[in-house]
């Protein structure tokens, strides 16, 4: 367990040193050399899938228009790697380890990094350092704006240039859209280590963290992760209540109780409209992804590789951001989206199938993931993070069918 705690349970020290971005993908190759030195592994279900997606990405780099976009690319990339090397690795843990819910304590303690950190950016909205890692980088590199997102360290997003600036919690990331996406993916997996885990200091920690995180995740003002969470609950909800499961019920019950006392407190729904009131983010977008749709046309099996900048749209981002759907649709073609979306419907359906509080729980996880592909980008850690919560989801699953079929054999 020692490398996905090193990965996962020491973001904070790897934000403090600017290597969260950068060294993530190495943190990826030392799992899949331990996987590697281990030599035989059971790949988890729809493996196969997510290996074309991969594959159409790598063919996608003849369509990059410059060697500067080959940088970018080969990150991004990396990032889909390793977060199918981290579902590999969690998948043949939690199948082989007695104690199911140890398998989830990495990621139980990234959320405590994501929790303190997020107080950080509400804290300290406009603390900023030089990382180390950034002041060991070339000069020139090191100003790439790309880059420097990267590696320069920052604890909440907002506009330097506002007379009355929205501050909004980042850290580790660069970007609170990030933050949020994170929030909303790992709440269910602490979720499911409690109902794992029915005593013990880590169960009563998290217990304690859940209401303390909703400070920084509502201060993000994130429609899009308000919104994945809600779908997620929702199908939560409807599957307890067609299954008569009150232990999941309650749960959920309980988690809207907490968050409903922390909206007394933070006026979410008027800080989102003072927001979107004051600001043209709606409207960026939707010019973003228009451009998307009318140049996808033109090279719809491999796309064009990596984001283009322009100067067609209103916004400053490039063409092929703001979205996972519109950054794979974009830079690797229409066939790269639908593997994509298909590993994401493929997971869910598989992970639908769990009985226990805990697996309904993490069978959620890629519910979210689908709300979230047209808004929020995942060639970041994220998908990692999402891929270590499905495929756990994924061997508990398997380790409660040989379970019900005791239960309906042994009475006859």
């Amino acid at each position: 367990m020692w490398p996905l705690a090193a990965m996962f349970g020491l973001v904070p020290l790897w934000w403090l040193t600017g290597f969260f971005y950068l060294g993530w993908p190495l943190l990826g190759a030392l799992l899949f050399t331990m996987l590697a030195t281990r030599g035989r592994v059971t790949p988890p279900p729809a493996m196969r899938i997510w290996l074309l997606f991969l594959a159409i990405v790598v063919a996608s780099a003849t369509r990059l228009q410059s060697p500067v976009s080959l940088l970018p690319f080969a990150l991004r990339l990396s990032f889909y790697l390793t977060a199918l090397v981290v579902a590999v690795y969690v998948y043949t843990v939690a199948r082989e380890r007695p104690d199911q819910a140890g398998v989830l304590v990495p990621l139980c303690a990234f959320w405590f990094g994501l929790v303190a950190l997020g107080w950080l950016g509400v804290l300290v909205p406009r603390f900023e350092l030089t990382t180390p890692v950034e002041a060991l980088l070339p000069g020139g590199l090191a100003g790439v704006p790309f880059v420097n997102d990267m590696v320069h360290l920052g604890t909440a997003e907002f506009s330097a240039r506002s007379l009355d600036p929205i501050y909004r919690p980042a850290a580790p990331y660069p970007y609170t859209n990030t933050y949020g996406s994170a929030y909303a993916m790992t709440l269910p997996c602490v979720v499911a280590y409690a109902m794992l885990r029915r005593r013990g200091p880590m169960r009563w920690a998290l217990l304690v963290s859940l209401p303390l995180s909703l400070v920084p995740a509502f201060l993000t003002l994130n429609r899009a992760m308000f919104l994945s969470l809600g779908a997620g609950l929702a199908v939560l909800g409807a599957r307890a209540v067609l299954r008569g499961n009150t232990r999941v019920a309650a749960s959920i019950v309980a988690v809207l109780v907490v968050g409903g006392i922390v909206m007394l407190f933070i006026p979410i729904t008027e800080l989102i409209g003072t927001r979107v009131r004051s600001s043209d983010t709606t409207t960026d977008r939707l010019s973003l992804y228009a451009e998307v749709l009318r140049r996808v046309g033109d090279s719809p099996w491999l796309g064009y590789g990596a984001p283009l900048d322009v100067d067609t749209v209103s916004a400053d981002a490039p063409i092929g951001t703001q979205g996972q759907l519109w950054l794979v649709l974009f830079s690797h073609g229409v066939p790269a989206l639908l593997c994509f979306l298909a590993g994401l419907v493929a997971a869910a359906l598989y992970c639908a199938r769990a009985t226990s509080a805990a697996g309904q729980w993490l069978a959620v996880v890629p519910v979210i993931c689908l709300v979230q592909v047209p808004v929020y980008g995942m060639a970041n850690q994220n998908l990692a993070v999402a891929f270590y919560a499905v495929a756990f989801a994924m061997a508990l699953t398997e380790r409660e069918r040989p379970t019900r079929h005791r239960a309906a054999v042994l009475p006859a």
